[in-house]
């Protein structure tokens, strides 16, 4: 079979596992009782019987339909979904079939029986990867890969409208730690003289600044088509959540401009319990370092837990 090669370099490119996109609750207590050849006989027997949605279902769905804005959506899309998988191929068919059955583009898949597939997320050039296993993600983060663990979350309405709205943490999420470990190890007021000193010092990257530029990336090709077409309406909206107030406020935007990507939101709130702002706004996922944060979050909104820096160091 001969096969035109296929670049993922210039693509938003995220990696999910089937405990992301769909509900695995039956399956996975099968294979907790019972043991792996009564779950392969469970699959087998239920391989026509579609999987329901899972918590990041709906930002799945969203964000590949981004790929109308490509004029060659089926050879040339501007975002690519690729499946990572414990099971092995066959009994990964019941995934597959459940893609197909919820119309998700998602053609490309990697099936590794009983074994992490995350050593090949640069070999993908993934930008993130989703699952709900809390090892494997764990392990992603550790190797320095973009991932985030799914949590038993609200699901925001799938239907009433086009927008795909994504909303980060800034701190252990889009930049490195080193500003929460002087809020850690020392107090908020030094945390503050931190910022203020160094404003103008662009922040190391943090797991998903990779991810946010891709998706700034997107944002930049609906704004050229809004300028061709005035009757097109923008469908991807960023916002950042964070517990950054003034005056650490201004060496955040100073490190996204340093990298080329603002936000269409910002919302700076310095103690105020991000739950008020996730409720109103109502996005399709919120990433978050802090399982504090997220405990409340996951009551109203589909959540992704960043298992990165000294306050997941902390508390281990």
């Amino acid at each position: 079979m001969c096969v035109v090669p296929y670049e993922l370099e210039n693509r938003l490119v995220v990696g999910v596992a089937s405990s992301a996109v769909f509900d695995l609750t039956e399956s996975d207590e099968v294979f907790r009782r019972d043991g792996e050849e009564k779950y392969r006989q469970f699959q087998k027997k239920h391989l026509n019987d579609p999987l329901d949605k899972g918590i990041a279902f709906s930002f799945v769905r969203r964000l590949l339909s981004l790929n109308d804005l490509s004029d060659d959506p089926l050879n040339d899309p501007v975002v690519e979904v690729v499946l990572l998988s414990r099971n092995d191929p066959d009994t990964g068919l019941r995934v597959m079939k459940s893609i197909s059955h919820h119309s998700l583009q998602i053609t490309r898949a990697v099936f590794m029986q009983g074994k992490s597939p995350i050593d090949y997320i640069p070999a993908l050039n993934i930008a993130l990867f989703l699952s709900a296993n809390a090892d494997d993600v764990k392990a992603a983060i550790e190797k320095g890969h973009p991932a985030g663990q799914v949590l038993e979350s609200a699901v925001v309405d799938d239907e009433h409208d086009d927008e795909l709205r994504i909303a980060f943490d800034f701190d252990g999420v889009l930049a490195d730690d080193e500003s929460e470990s002087v809020m850690q190890t020392q107090n908020l007021e030094s945390f503050h003289d931190h910022e203020v000193r160094n404003q103008m010092q662009p922040h190391n990257p943090g797991p998903l600044k990779e991810f946010l530029i891709r998706v700034a990336k997107i944002q930049s090709s609906e704004e050229a088509k809004r300028r061709s077409d005035p009757t097109y309406t923008n469908r991807l909206r960023v916002s950042l959540v964070t517990a950054r107030n003034a005056p650490s406020h201004e060496r955040a935007i100073n490190t996204l401009k340093s990298w080329g990507v603002m936000p269409n939101d910002a919302f700076f709130l310095g103690g105020v319990e991000k739950l008020k702002v996730l409720r109103v706004m109502k996005p399709h996922i919120f990433f978050d370092d802090q399982s504090g944060h997220l405990e409340k979050a996951a009551t109203v909104v589909p959540s992704v837990h960043i298992p990165f820096g000294v306050t997941n160091r902390l508390s281990e």
